[in-house]
């Protein structure tokens, strides 16, 4: 069985060693990497392309955030989880928007950080337990004042190309399951942005929740087994 090869990226180098401890003791994976700031972590994945880079986000050189900026840009590739003190939603939508792949924070469980790991290795993006309970709390409380989602009608097309978006699937695994043309994808993409009115990725997401189509495999994530966590897809 092949493992899942992580790279690590903090400027902490007690935080890397007990990172490094942490996930070669699971059967499936292996670091393969360490680098103690942005700039040596995108020279890292450039030589090693790993299937996921571990990255703080206040780091020298380049911090999180511009390198994970970079490493999308130059390798879309590699999934991106960010590993961080911050608390801030302001940082999540950042880190969501230029693609990272999921956030969690360094006081969570370890056994969280494994499952974060694993999600996101699978094309889903992973938001700590702690920071998806607040933002769906917020999420159920706007609903709550502002009355129920809208009602703009989507084709069935569209809406199944968005429940998939929803759930963390780039264009072409889209265009695979449905046996459609990555333009096709494109297209519907583009359909149901425009009738929802939808500027970001988060507000697709937001939606989803609020219709209850995410309930399953986020609940389930935003509350249970997998996302101790929730779920917040990248728009490619």
């Amino acid at each position: 069985m092949s493992k899942l090869r992580i790279l690590l990226a903090d400027d902490h180098a007690v935080v890397r060693d007990g990172l490094r401890v942490l996930i070669n003791a699971e059967p499936d994976m292996e670091v393969i990497g360490e680098a103690k700031d942005g700039r040596v972590a995108v020279q890292k994945i450039t030589e090693l392309r790993p299937d996921v880079a571990i990255i703080d986000i206040s780091m020298p050189e380049l911090n999180g955030i511009q390198a994970t900026e970079r490493i999308k840009r130059e390798y879309p590739e590699v999934k991106v989880l960010a590993l961080t003190v911050h608390q801030e939603k302001g940082y999540l939508d950042q880190l969501l928007r230029i693609g990272a792949s999921g956030y969690i924070l360094k006081h969570s469980a370890a056994d969280e950080l494994i499952e974060a790991i694993r999600c996101v290795a699978q094309g889903q993006t992973y938001v700590d337990r702690e920071m998806a309970s607040r933002i769906t709390t917020d999420y159920l409380r706007k609903q709550s004042a502002g009355g129920a989602p809208g009602t703009t009608e989507l084709t069935d097309r569209e809406e199944q190309v968005l429940r998939l978006v929803a759930q963390g699937h780039s264009n072409k695994e889209i265009a695979n399951q449905l046996s459609i043309s990555v333009k096709t994808v494109e297209t519907h993409k583009a359909n149901f942005m425009e009738k929802l009115e939808f500027k970001s990725r988060a507000e697709v997401v937001r939606y989803a929740v609020q219709r209850g189509w995410l309930l399953t495999s986020l609940v389930a994530l935003l509350f249970g087994d997998l996302v101790s966590s929730g779920y917040f897809p990248t728009l490619p």
